[in-house]
């Protein structure tokens, strides 16, 4: 096996166990941590010769599933890390027993019946109680595995699903009742408090596998400072108006809507980006809807630069060359790809997650990336809305739209 580990990647090999979940900040190695675990101890690392001098396990080894997002299994990412090992879906240069199958978290419930083989979740997508995590706790009672994430959970409430399937709880509900106090005083429900968090602490100790590493990237994030019309913004919050359809306002959500696209189609944002892209004639955008997309698209055929897309219609490949944009929609996008071709990305727009925006920023911030600096530009206006999802963000959290009206938008 000629497949280099990097020191804190052996320090997470010595300490995953089934059922742990692999904690690793984006383009730290959590896939070939993952492969290496499955080959050196749940299929042994041991290949013997046999009479007729051909590989052979001396037990035999599981089948390897692993689940992950749409576009990693399309790009055959992980394909690509587990041939590094001998491992692949087809016949040629497999090893001996072992089945490759690579699919993505809308198809979780095909691979119910499977058992005695071993799961890697990739980019771990176990919130609630919904279809996903039901297939998720089924698969884990008839086989091994663990679970990979960059950004594994802000509350208790998070690790439910794995503290489910590790056995330490029957259901959610028994989680619930053992340590969750809810708020009475609203409409929906809302936590309260935790109770007995160290008996919690002490379950994520043992499921949690930490991999720090030191990068040897230096991020620089720059807020760029763009316009927005404070008299149509006032007309849509105080009067309630559509400005783009010149009618009243139908709720609160269509408020929002309208509130967002006022502050991001702003002319002053292409004027930011155009200096950017003259800063940095390789440049990834993310975006977050289709007005800013055909904004964006405008620009580039105006300035003839090459660009592709990735997002809910067009799954593109980043252009070669010495000038392009790529077009990404955070959530098509932000995960699940990398590029070492460029240092800078910018943020046509903000996102209200905090984990989006963290998978994003870490599409060039990889560990084979030859970059030093890497460089990262949120467009931000003044409006109380960027103000609010800034905020937000800054402190780790996702922005919420109820909180933002009571804090008096």
């Amino acid at each position: 096996m000629a497949v280099e580990l990097a020191p804190h990647q052996l320090e997470a090999v010595r300490n995953i166990h089934n059922g742990s979940l692999l904690k690793g900040g984006v383009g730290s190695g959590k896939s070939r941590v993952a492969l290496t675990y499955f080959f050196t101890k749940e299929c042994d690392g041991r290949l013997k010769v046999n009479g007729k001098g051909e590989n052979v396990w001396p037990t035999k080894p599981k089948n390897l599933y692993v689940i992950t997002t749409g576009k990693k299994r399309d790009d055959k990412d992980w394909h690509k890390e587990a041939s590094k090992f001998g491992i692949s879906t087809g016949d040629i240069g497999q090893l001996d027993g072992i089945k490759l199958t690579v699919d993505s978290w809308n198809n979780i419930a095909k691979y119910t019946e499977v058992e005695n083989a071993f799961f890697i979740f990739d980019e771990q997508r176990l919130v609630g109680s919904g279809a996903w995590v039901k297939a998720f706790y089924t698969i884990a009672t008839r086989n091994r595995w663990i679970v990979l994430s960059a950004t594994p959970g802000d509350t208790w409430i998070d690790f439910i699903p794995i503290f489910v399937a590790n056995g330490y709880f029957k259901n959610r509900t028994d989680f619930i009742r053992k340590h969750v106090v809810y708020n009475n005083f609203t409409k929906f429900p809302k936590v309260d408090r935790y109770v007995a968090t160290g008996d919690l602490e002490t379950l994520r100790r043992r499921v949690l596998v930490d991999m720090p590493y030191r990068r040897h990237t230096h991020r620089h994030v720059n807020n760029v400072p763009v316009s927005f019309s404070r008299g149509s913004y006032d007309l849509v919050v105080r009067q309630r108006w559509h400005i783009y359809e010149d009618r009243p306002l139908k709720d609160i959500g269509e408020m929002f809507i309208v509130m967002r696209k006022l502050v991001n189609s702003d002319p002053s944002r292409l004027g930011a980006t155009m200096e950017l892209m003259e800063k940095h004639p390789k440049l990834i955008i993310f975006y977050n809807f289709n007005y800013e997309l055909d904004m964006l698209r405008t620009l580039m055929n105006t300035l003839s630069c090459p660009y592709s897309e990735w997002n809910g219609h067009k799954h593109e490949e980043l252009i070669d060359g010495d000038r392009w944009t790529y077009l990404v929609q955070y959530t098509a996008g932000a995960e699940g790809w990398n590029c070492i071709s460029t240092d800078a990305t910018l943020f046509f727009s903000l996102n209200y997650s905090w984990k989006l925006l963290e998978q994003a920023k870490g599409r060039i911030d990889r560990m084979d990336t030859p970059y030093v600096d890497l460089y990262y530009y949120l467009l931000r206006s003044m409006s109380p809305i960027d103000n609010g999802i800034t905020k937000a963000l800054a402190g780790k959290k996702n922005f919420n739209e109820a909180a933002f009206l009571r804090n008096g938008a």
